[in-house]
């Protein structure tokens, strides 16, 4: 039984009622972020039940030294931590000397939680009879500035309901922060210093090892009745905290309402020692602006974001709420402001699975933010990754490769391997694939050629480098095959010849030799330059051509496919629908070794292969690959119903599309996995916008041109969704009757719909 609790809305995530036992999950669905810092939906006041604290800092981690009881050659020596950063949202409330907290109230009532999409504010309202029988009501507001991204709002709003009453509103500072997830107890963060300056507060702090600098800061001010209240704080201290005390005589019914503004500065962006000065900075222009005129550029920001990335359908309400959840949590996440920052699989919702890049970016992620924002935006998530290139030289080096070849990480805050499973580490290398198929997918989508001479191509060499030495010639087959690697089914380690590995080294390699070749007819000067800076040489390229054009696959004459790797018809066959469902999901329920010995599926992988290269095979291919693997398939990642959907819808097969399109835009508002209580999959979001946009709506680039195969779930009236392409904005409509097309801008442009020519002209709507 999935969880319901979320009330269905089309702009908002909304809770009503009070449920000890959903708190953990609420702090992750309820979860803010401005790309540059998140935070969990964690109550201001204390709360003494269970739940899971998180503030969190953009591009600040700590390398926690992994931990294993033996050793091996080129283990990565760290796990990198996305690390809880110090609180700014405390607010501490006492009424009659009582401590506000929900766990001990002895009742609560009208409790409500709205996550407003549309605006970009979270509010939470409630009302509560405390242990001395002492009534109260509580609304509070709070936002992550988009536009000023170092500060936050909040708006605590108390009222006492029966009695006059003596309250103490205590906003203050933590950096006495840890992290659910640390391998050895280590702190993570070193307070060296805290300042009160009348209503503003600050804690200056680092991050062990790392040494990141951050400056915690914050503004207070209390109004009674709208007006403020001329109270001076008593100031509360200690070696990690500091506060401001406010004692208020407030009268039944009164409203007191305390404005906090918070955030930090961090020496990524500003100097070490002017990260205070910058705070005061940021809290000047929070002043000048207030609450009100904070909020107001919230609300302008988030319709900015919107106009653009808004796939807006009708007759659908719960498809409609899940599609905005997924791109306002991916828009939260990343803008694309800082090339050095990435999009980490929970964003700033939890502290799973560390570091912030992995191979989701470049195959699931790039295309939502080359359509829905601009090509300089995808180029710097493509700059990143040429940026860290040196590093994944190093990675390869670790493990015994030579000569510039490279392995990007499969987890990375800044270039090195700091993933500390070894059957990932060591052997999920396909990810080395995606990073090289992004540079050809934003080629295609934008026309931009410009990153490949740049940039592009030293990392294709790398990469190819990597896929020559990785493969090995078998004498017994008289093929080159690739053996003990991890596709991305991770349910099956250790394989020989992952058939989706082995056809996207192939393609890597392949790619590169083409694009060698045009880079040496059309951009002489770079070619030259690149040449001589990797040492390359026409005998290592025609080394490479050998070996691509003679790679093993796995095949069965007999049920005339592709085979997943060596040896998985030795498996027994039993399909997914023939499992007792007390046994799901198998990743919590079986041991690890009956999971590898299973047929079973954790994400698409054959699949996967042709979700990327669909314009390599038939349709009539993918039907008998889709027909035979699905069936094996448990959709245990986050990242598998997306590629799935796609391709029944590309199948025709409309129900079973829109069924894998709701559990994917679903995933974590009905918590499918068991498991939203630890963050949300905000890299397979992006999956959700795929599956409108590439499935429903049948978004192709083939030969230049663009394409659409338009098709409508039953449940819906109509879907409309908007796409940046090569700088023109084409706002897309699709019915139960028709599909229109309409085009910004002033320049007009041929597109294909169900493979007919359809010329569109600037803001005019055609039929088609």
């Amino acid at each position: 039984m999935n969880q319901d609790y979320i009330k269905a809305d089309p702009w908002s995530i909304i809770e009503e009622g009070f449920d000890k036992e959903q708190v953990k999950s609420s702090e992750s669905l309820f979860s803010l972020g401005n790309g540059a810092m998140g935070q969990r939906a964690n109550f201001e006041e204390q709360y003494s039940g269970a739940t899971f604290q998180g503030s969190y800092i953009a591009g600040v981690y700590y390398p926690d030294k992994t931990r294993v009881g033996w050793w091996k050659n080129g283990y990565p020596e760290y796990f990198a931590k996305v690390l809880n950063a110090p609180n700014w949202i405390g607010i501490d409330v006492f009424v009659n000397a009582e401590p506000l907290d929900l766990n001990t109230c002895t009742s609560v009532s009208n409790f409500r939680r709205e996550l407003n999409m549309k605006e970009g504010w979270y509010k939470r309202s409630f009302n509560a009879t405390m242990p001395n029988n002492v009534k109260v009501g509580v609304e509070v507001i709070r936002f992550l500035s988009i536009d000023l991204d170092e500060i936050g709002a909040i708006q605590y709003n108390l009222q006492v309901l029966n009695a006059d009453a003596e309250v103490i509103l205590l906003p203050y500072l933590d950096s006495g922060i840890t992290n659910e997830d640390s391998n050895w107890d280590d702190k993570f963060w070193n307070t060296t210093k805290i300042v009160s300056e009348g209503e503003r507060a600050f804690i200056q702090s680092h991050t062990m090892k790392t040494n990141f600098a951050v400056c915690t800061f914050m503004q207070t001010e209390v109004f009674v009745n709208g007006n403020k209240a001329q109270i001076k704080p008593t100031l509360k201290k200690d070696e990690q905290s500091v506060g401001n005390s406010y004692i208020i005589e407030v009268k039944k019914n009164q409203q007191l309402s305390l404005i906090k503004y918070g955030g930090y500065t961090v020496d990524r962006n500003h100097p070490k020692d002017q990260l205070q000065a910058v705070a005061n900075l940021v809290l000047d222009e929070a002043s000048e602006n207030r609450f009100e005129g904070l909020l107001k550029k919230q609300k302008d920001s988030w319709a900015k974001i919107w106009e653009m990335s808004d796939i807006a359908i009708e007759g659908d309400v719960k498809a409609q709420q899940g599609i905005r959840f997924n791109i306002f949590h991916l828009n939260q996440t990343y803008l694309g402001k800082d090339s050095r920052l990435n999009i980490g699989p929970k964003g700033f919702t939890g502290e799973k699975y560390g570091g912030s890049t992995y191979w989701d970016t470049e195959a699931y992620c790039l295309p939502f933010y080359m359509a829905t924002k601009n090509q300089e935006v995808a180029w710097s998530l493509l700059e990143y990754r040429y940026n860290h290139l040196e590093k994944a030289i190093e990675n390869a080096h670790k493990l015994g490769f030579i000569n510039g070849a490279a392995l990007y990480p499969m987890v990375t805050m800044n270039g090195e391997e700091c993933h500390n499973e070894w059957e990932i580490t060591f052997e999920e290398i396909h990810r080395n694939g995606a990073i090289s198929f992004a540079i050809y997918n934003y080629h295609r989508f934008t026309g931009d050629y410009s990153y490949i001479p740049k940039m592009g191509l030293e990392v294709l060499i790398g990469v190819a480098r990597f896929w020559q030495q990785r493969f090995n010639f078998s004498e017994d087959k008289q093929q080159y095959v690739m053996l003990g690697v991890t596709g991305p089914n991770e349910y099956e380690n250790n394989v020989n010849n992952n058939w989706y590995t082995n056809y996207l080294a192939k393609w890597c390699i392949d790619y590169t030799l083409e694009q060698l070749k045009v880079v040496k007819s059309k951009y002489p000067k770079d070619y030259n330059r690149i040449v001589d800076k990797t040492s390359l040489a026409s005998a290592e390229t025609e080394n490479w051509a050998k070996v691509a054009n003679n790679i093993y696959f796995p095949y069965s004459e007999k049920h005339e496919i592709f085979l997943q790797q060596d040896g998985f018809l030795d498996k027994i066959l039993i399909r997914v629908k023939d499992l007792d469902k007390s046994q799901r999901p198998i990743n919590q329920k079986w041991s690890w070794d009956r999971i590898l010995r299973s047929p079973y599926i954790k994400q698409a992988d054959v699949l996967q292969g042709f979700y990327f290269f669909e314009d390599h095979f038939g349709r009539d291919v993918l039907e008998k690959h889709f027909d035979f693997y699905e069936p094996f398939t448990v959709h245990e990642s986050s990242l598998s119903p997306c590629v799935h959907s796609i391709q029944a819808a590309k199948l025709g097969r409309m129900e079973q599309a829109y069924k894998f399109y709701l559990r994917t835009s679903r995933l974590d508002l009905d918590d499918y996995n068991k498991e939203v209580e630890e963050g949300l999959h905000i890299t397979s979001m992006a999956g959700t916008w795929m599956s409108i946009v590439e499935g429903f709506g049948g978004m192709r680039v083939l030969n230049d041109e663009l394409h659409f195969t338009p098709q409508i779930p039953e449940q819906w009236e109509s879907y409309t969704f908007k796409i940046n392409f090569r700088n023109q904005i084409i706002t897309v409509k699709v019915s139960k009757k028709e599909a229109s097309f309409e085009i910004t801008g002033e320049k007009a442009l041929m597109i294909k719909v169900n493979d007919k020519p359809v010329e569109l002209i600037p803001r005019k709507a055609v039929q088609a």
